[in-house]
């Protein structure tokens, strides 16, 4: 674990939230990253690391600690931590009083937030607590807002679009100090050029994965695991083409899923359908978006959407356009 003193952060930012919502005043930022046994609902957090920024995005603070999850620790080919380095690490309800210190009053900002506090919010959740966060904003959003020219979704593009060098990735430190000095550009740009800043509330996580069977926390990481597609009605709204980006999503429209998300599956489709859009099955010149956390994966969705020129997404940046899908023309 290393900790360093904060440096005097500048004047508290607020930032507006709902009506219904009332909070403490947003001292700034909090960067993190998180590795973990897999990307199921019941894998476990085995490393944090949390950068600090002040409201203008500027670092004050860092920390890291490692996280005993008291299981296979997973991938150790990606994030390198075996059982035995893991072994005398604290507990996650160990570290949880510091870690929430370093969130506190804190914008949280990941990149593909929605798996990283949804992570997180569990593991306070089993230790009986609340993560003390009420907003995120998802930086692979906010790329796709401020119309950056990177060829993937993924970290490293970012980075290397900002001159960012990577020195360990999937270390969950450096994985947040590559964000939290990719952000700080990032915030400025949006600052000067007028583009909203992407908050999403944070809701706490109540569904620990405690049903979820072992074979399936097992095969959350090798990308084995299989779901049967349910059977939904017929979309009643004819397809009106491909979404573009910059404009809403619009009834009819055909989604395909691919590759493990924080939310639910089937509530992600759910909510899709509820919003008068089509779930896809396939993907093939007629689908309009894929929604994917790992666009450069080699499942037969993510090839064929490269291929024909699919428009591809994140999910929290799905999650946002769900909330404003426009009705279909002929409605």
């Amino acid at each position: 674990m290393h900790a360093i003193q904060p440096e005097t952060s500048g004047a508290p930012w607020a930032v507006p939230l709902p009506a219904q919502r009332t909070a403490a005043p947003v001292e700034g930022f909090a960067v993190v990253d998180v590795e973990t046994t897999g990307l199921g609902r019941s894998d476990r957090v085995i490393s944090a690391g949390v950068y600090q920024l002040d409201a203008e995005g500027d670092v004050t603070d860092h920390w890291y600690t490692l996280v005993n999850p008291e299981r296979d620790p997973g991938p150790v080919w990606i994030h390198g931590l075996t059982r035995e380095v893991l072994a005398g690490a604290p507990t996650f309800p160990e570290i949880a009083g510091e870690f929430a210190e370093r969130l506190r009053d804190r914008v949280l900002v990941a990149h593909n937030a929605l798996f990283d506090w949804n992570m997180i919010s569990r593991e306070f959740s089993r230790a009986g607590l609340r993560a003390p966060v009420d907003q995120r904003i998802c930086t692979m959003v906010l790329s796709r807002d401020l119309r950056l020219p990177l060829a993937n979704g993924k970290l490293a593009s970012l980075a290397a679009h900002f001159g960012v060098q990577q020195r360990q990735a999937h270390n969950a430190l450096d994985d947040a100090r590559v964000l939290a000095e990719a952000f700080r550009p990032s915030l400025h740009l949006a600052r000067s050029g007028g583009v909203p800043l992407p908050l999403q509330n944070c809701v706490a996580v109540t569904d620990l994965g405690e049903d979820e069977p072992a074979s399936a926390a097992r095969s959350s990481w090798t990308g084995s695991s299989y779901r049967q597609a349910r059977k939904r009605p017929p979309c009643p709204y004819p397809n009106p083409g491909r979404w573009e980006d910059g404009k809403p999503l619009v009834q009819g429209m055909r989604v395909a899923f691919t590759g493990d998300t924080a939310t639910d599956r089937e509530l992600l489709e759910d909510r899709a359908v509820e919003a008068g859009l089509h779930i896809a099955t396939s993907v093939s010149r007629l689908t309009s978006l894929l929604v994917t956390n790992e666009p450069g994966s080699w499942s037969g969705k993510a090839r064929k959407a490269r291929e024909v020129g699919t428009p591809v997404v994140g999910e929290d940046a799905f999650l946002q356009l769900l909330r404003e899908v426009a009705p279909h023309p002929g409605a």
